[in-house]
């Protein structure tokens, strides 16, 4: 220890060093949870504690309709487009 620099001096100098080495360790590991996280969500996993997202519609179905069908329909267009 150089004789020039205080008791103080040095105490405040190795917290503030003891300070930034836990402050980059802290970061570090929520870095690492979030990546961990980010990764459970795009694996389709998700999230404990969350209950699985519905599906928002049933799949779409195409049914083929008769020539008696699309002229019946074709007339209902008609009359509603008169209104």
């Amino acid at each position: 220890m150089p004789d020039d620099v205080s008791i103080l001096a040095m105490l405040g100098v190795t917290l503030l060093v003891l300070a930034a080495v836990a402050w980059t360790a802290v970061l570090v590991l929520l870095l690492r949870r979030a990546r961990s996280e980010c990764a459970a969500r795009r694996s389709g996993r998700g999230l404990p504690g969350f209950p699985r997202p519905r599906q928002a519609a049933p799949p779409l179905e195409a049914v083929e309709l008769t020539p008696a069908e699309q002229d019946a329909f074709a007339g209902l267009v008609r009359r509603l487009g008169r209104r």
